[in-house]
C-alpha cells in the first residue's frame, strides 16, 4: 500500500499541533515496514527518503496567501499518481488531496485538526482568503472517503459544521505523544536552561506555550495573571503572532503586567524542544486557556514532562486532562457564533484567575497531578497505537 500524506507543516517547518501529528504519524507508519509512505510537504522539508518539498509558485508571488496555497496544492496533486490513498492535513493541504482523488481515482482521507467555520478570526489574517479557505475545506470534507477527528469533541464539531457528511464516515483517532522524547528534566543542566531565560526553577511558576492567536486565549490569561501572588512567575513561550493586531494586543498586555509585578518572562522565539522541556518540567503549572482546541498536543507534551495542566473545558481538552487527577478544567460558557469567545469575558477572566491561584497554592498537589499526567500520556496516547488506528481507517475504505 502506498499512502501519500500532504501537509503544510513538516520538519523543520513545524509550528503547531498538526505538524507534530504528521511528523509522528509518518514515523509510526514507516516503521511498520509494510507501507510506502510518501510525504508531500509545503516549502523545503528535511531531506529524507520518501519526503518531497513543494515551494510556492513564483508566478503567484505577491498573491493572496490562499491563492499561493492552492498553487502548491495543484503541484502536489499531480505527483500523487500511483498512490493507493491520499491523506491530507489542514485546509492548506485539503485541496491537494481532493484534486489528487479526482485526478487519480483514489480515496481521500482528511485529518481534522481545526475547522474554518470555528476560526472566524482568521479573516484578520487572510482577508478574502478566509472565504477561499472555508470553501476549500467544505468542498474537500464533503467529498472525502473518510474524515479523522482528533477528538470526540472535534467529531461533533465536524458533523455540526458539515451536516451532509455521513456520521459513519467520521472516525476518532486522537493525537499522540512520543513519551521517550518528551520527559521531565529536573537536572542541573535543565535548571540552568531555565536560569538562562530568566526563570528561577526553584520558585513557583505558571507557564504558557503556544502561538499568539485568538484561539489560544492568551489575552485572557494575561488579564487573569494580575491576580497571581507576587512571588509566582509567569513564563510565556509565545511564538510569532498570527496577525499584527493580536501581536500588538498581547505585547501591550505584557508591558502593562510588567509595570505591576516582577517575574514576567516573555520568550517570543521558537525554542528548541529540550529548552521547552526544561521550562515545563520546572514549572508548577502549565496553563492552556484556549477558547478553541480540538485536542491540544501541547497539553500532552506538558503532561509527559510531569507538569500539572490547567485548561479550559472546551473542545477535546477534557479527553486529555482529567479534572482533579492530572490538573484542573475550567468551565466556560461560549458564544455559539463560531468565535468561541466567553459569554461573559470578565467572569471568565475571574474564573481563570481563581483557578491559577488554586493551582499554584499547593505545589506538592501539583506535583502529584503531574506524575499522574505523565502516566496517562504514556498509557493512552502512544503514536504506535495511533498509527495502527489510522491504518485501520485506510483499510476500511480501500
Amino acid at each position: 500500500m502506498r499512502v501519500d500524506i500532504i501537509s503544510k507543516e513538516y520538519p523543520p517547518n513545524v509550528y503547531g499541533g498538526a505538524g507534530v501529528h504528521v511528523t509522528e504519524l509518518a514515523k509510526a507508519l514507516r516503521v511498520r515496514g509494510d507501507i510506502d509512505v510518501q510525504v508531500r510537504a509545503f516549502g523545503v522539508p528535511v531531506e529524507e527518503t520518501g519526503t518531497t518539498g513543494y515551494p510556492d509558485l513564483v508566478e503567484l508571488t505577491g498573491a493572496n496567501a490562499a491563492l499561493q496555497t492552492l498553487g502548491v496544492d495543484l503541484t502536489i496533486a499531480q505527483d500523487c499518481g500511483g498512490a493507493d490513498l491520499v491523506h491530507s492535513h489542514t485546509w492548506y493541504a485539503n485541496m491537494g488531496g481532493h484534486i489528487a482523488s479526482l485526478l487519480h481515482g483514489i480515496p481521500h482521507v482528511i485529518s481534522a485538526h481545526s475547522l474554518e467555520p470555528l476560526r472566524p478570526w482568521k479573516a484578520e489574517q487572510l482577508g478574502g482568503g478566509y472565504r477561499v479557505s472555508s470553501w476549500v475545506e467544505k468542498t474537500a470534507y464533503e467529498a472525502a472517503a473518510a474524515v479523522i477527528a482528533v477528538s470526540a469533541g472535534m467529531r461533533q464539531d465536524i458533523l455540526r459544521c458539515y451536516p451532509s457528511i455521513a456520521p459513519e464516515d467520521v472516525r476518532v483517532v486522537h493525537n499522540g505523544i512520543d513519551s521517550t522524547m518528551w520527559q521531565a528534566d529536573h537536572s542541573d543542566a535543565g535548571k540552568d536552561i531555565c536560569r538562562k531565560h530568566g526563570v528561577d526553577p526553584d520558585a513557583r511558576s505558571v507557564i504558557f506555550v503556544g502561538r499568539q492567536t485568538r484561539q489560544k486565549g492568551l489575552p485572557y490569561m494575561l488579564r487573569a495573571a494580575r491576580e497571581l501572588p507576587g512571588d509566582v512567575q509567569l513564563v510565556l513561550c509565545a511564538g510569532a503572532p498570527d496577525t499584527p493586531e493580536i501581536g500588538r494586543e498581547i505585547a501591550g498586555l505584557i508591558a502593562e503586567l510588567k509595570t505591576t509585578r516582577s517575574g514576567v518572562v516573555y520568550i517570543p522565539e521558537m525554542l528548541p524542544r529540550e529548552e521547552v522541556i526544561a521550562l515545563e518540567s520546572n514549572a508548577t503549572v502549565f496553563a492552556c486557556p484556549s477558547i478553541y482546541e480540538p485536542l491540544g498536543i501541547v497539553n500532552l507534551e506538558a503532561m509527559a514532562c510531569e507538569v500539572a495542566v490547567l485548561a479550559t473545558r472546551t473542545g477535546g481538552i477534557p479527553e486529555v486532562v482529567v479534572d482533579g487527577e492530572t490538573g484542573w478544567l475550567i468551565d466556560i460558557e461560549q458564544v455559539q457564533d463560531g468565535t468561541g469567545i466567553p459569554l461573559d469575558e470578565a467572569a471568565w477572566v475571574a474564573d481563570l484567575a481563581a483557578a491559577m491561584n488554586e493551582a499554584v497554592s499547593d505545589p506538592e498537589r501539583a506535583r502529584r497531578f503531574g506524575l499522574a499526567g505523565r502516566a496517562r500520556a504514556v498509557e493512552r496516547f502512544s503514536w504506535s497505537s495511533i498509527g495502527d488506528q489510522t491504518l485501520e481507517v485506510y483499510r476500511s475504505i480501500l
